[in-house]
């Protein structure tokens, strides 16, 4: 029976980010999945900001950007009239990726994938898992090959990225809870003429929402709309160009006109999450742990960013880190993103998909008219962007987000997402990039002399940085410092804030990474 450390179930984004982490610490992850081949439709369309800067850390995101579209603004079509929305514009300052990047999900798989290969991994397609039993160390899973061979394999942990009809997830007896919304959507890649290029259209009408978003590969657009409530079609049913532009009429006024379709497809939308996170060895992420609407792009990234957490976690436990609370980390850090980003896109979705009297009313009466003071209001057009980009979710609850004496006021915390800024000729995403942690020395060089350093240099787990008043002071702002106060912040493998102390005692930092790199 052949043994691995990791078993990843599912080669979609999330799959294929979660052996890339585990590869960049040295974890040569096996990874399956039933389909013959990757997905060539676009499905997921936008890659936020914060997923840019996590996978930053695997080298794909240079790629990423150079392909995708970095559209930065929103037209809506209402009653007839047109508004351009800023998307994007405030709130952004601390990330080298202030924009929501669209790029088809065939792509985005296209380069994890390549990024695996290069790392000496090749995804096993026609693959499926069908059976997995827990053992005193870990688990075996049971698979069956496309020539009906069957194979068992140990593997110390199993994550299911296999979707939201997860194999991995009813093997380990875990719940799936929510429900499907009753519309029908669809989904199209096709051209449009009538719409001006580099933007996103939203035409809000009494029915609903019809969206179009710039694609560029493998059609220029990404068409969504909602069948009406009457229409009785099947979700499975095959989508014509004729029914589609009927659509486009209904909700543009026959203002856009559609040609040269590359996809359609109907689609049901669920909102369901996971009982749980884990089971013993076996772990969920992306879908097979949540499922919502796609309002606001989040599913696509939320898995990813599943993914990084997880991978730096499971490499570490791998290592023999003694505390067992790090793998249950996972569960209290990501289960509450999930269950957020849940909450917010069904409210969204609710706002604009609602048919009552009242929602028609305020969706195309009152929206509009109140729409320029809210966009007006910079703050709370900066406070939402930054929740759409990803960049306010923080785990300052985890048991990993621990504070030391005379931590400054001001400044992220512990837990919170490590600002980007300048230093030194590069950034600080740049500099704590590559895998592994990043101890943050900061303020007067005096405070923290090389002797009481050397010993954290010497253990090769974590990589040290200084920054001084002299040469860092934007940085130094943002991380909550005055000019010649002395602190430190240790940054996780994942770009979050581990440890946060002021001072020049190392005596916290060192019971810290003691507990969680053994």
């Amino acid at each position: 029976m052949e043994a691995v450390d990791v078993l990843v179930v599912g080669a979609g984004p999330t799959g294929l980010a979660m052996a890339g982490q585990l590869a960049a610490f040295g974890v040569r992850a096996r990874v399956i999945d039933r389909a013959l081949d990757r997905v060539h439709e676009s499905r997921a369309l936008g890659i936020q900001p914060r997923t840019l800067e996590v996978l930053a850390g695997l080298g794909v995101t240079d790629e990423l950007v150079s392909l995708g579209n970095r559209a930065v603004r929103l037209c809506l079509h209402v009653r007839g009239q047109e508004r351009m929305v800023p998307l994007f514009d405030l709130g952004l300052h601390d990330t080298a990726y202030p924009y929501l990047l669209f790029l088809s999900q065939a792509e985005t798989e296209r380069i994890l994938g390549e990024h695996l290969t290069a790392a000496g991994i090749a995804v096993e397609r026609g693959v499926e898992l069908v059976g997995l039993d827990r053992t005193g160390e870990g688990a075996v899973a049971t698979l069956r090959h496309r020539d009906g061979r069957a194979q068992r394999v140990s593997a110390r942990y199993v994550v299911g990225c296999d979707g939201a009809h997860s194999t991995v997830r009813h093997l380990a007896g875990i719940g799936f809870e929510g429900g499907a919304y009753p519309q029908t959507f669809v989904l199209a890649d096709l051209e449009a003429d009538g719409v001006a290029a580099g933007a996103a259209h939203a035409f809000l009408a009494e029915r609903g929402l019809f969206l179009l978003f710039p694609l560029g590969h493998p059609a220029t657009w990404r068409l969504l709309a909602i069948r009406p409530p009457t229409d009785r079609t099947p979700p499975d049913a095959p989508v014509t160009l004729d029914e589609v532009q009927a659509l486009a009429d209904t909700y543009t006024g026959a203002a856009v006109r559609l040609h040269d379709p590359v996809w359609t497809t109907n689609f049901r939308l669920h909102h369901r999450a996971a009982t749980r996170y884990r089971s013993g060895p076996v772990f969920l992420a992306g879908d097979a742990a949540h499922i919502h609407s796609p309002a606001g792009g989040q599913g696509m990234n939320t898995g990813i960013q599943d993914a990084v957490n997880l991978g730096w976690k499971l490499a570490h436990a791998l290592r023999g880190n003694p505390d067992l609370a790090l793998l249950d980390s996972y569960e209290a850090e990501r289960a509450p993103v999930g269950r957020l980003v849940l909450r917010l896109t069904d409210r969204a979705f609710t706002a604009v998909t609602a048919t009552g009297p009242l929602a028609r009313f305020t969706r195309t009466r009152i929206a509009p008219a109140l729409l320029p003071a809210v966009l007006a209001a910079r703050g709370v057009r900066a406070t939402a962007f930054r929740t759409v980009a990803e960049l306010g979710i923080r785990y300052r609850r985890s048991p990993l987000s621990a504070h030391g004496p005379g931590a400054p006021r001001r400044g992220p915390r512990a837990g919170d997402r490590l600002p980007d800024a300048p230093v030194a000729g590069t950034t600080l995403h740049r500099l704590t990039a590559p895998p592994g942690w990043d101890l943050l020395l900061c303020g007067p060089p005096a405070a923290w002399p090389e002797k009481a350093v050397a010993p954290l240099r010497r253990a090769g787990q974590v990589t040290v940085h200084r920054l001084t008043d002299a040469a860092d002071r934007l940085a130094l702002h943002r991380l909550g410092l005055a000019p010649g106060v002395a602190g430190l912040l240790l940054v996780r493998p994942d770009g979050h804030i581990g440890y946060r102390s002021g001072g020049g005692d190392l005596t916290g930092l060192t019971a810290y990474l003691r507990r969680w790199l053994g």
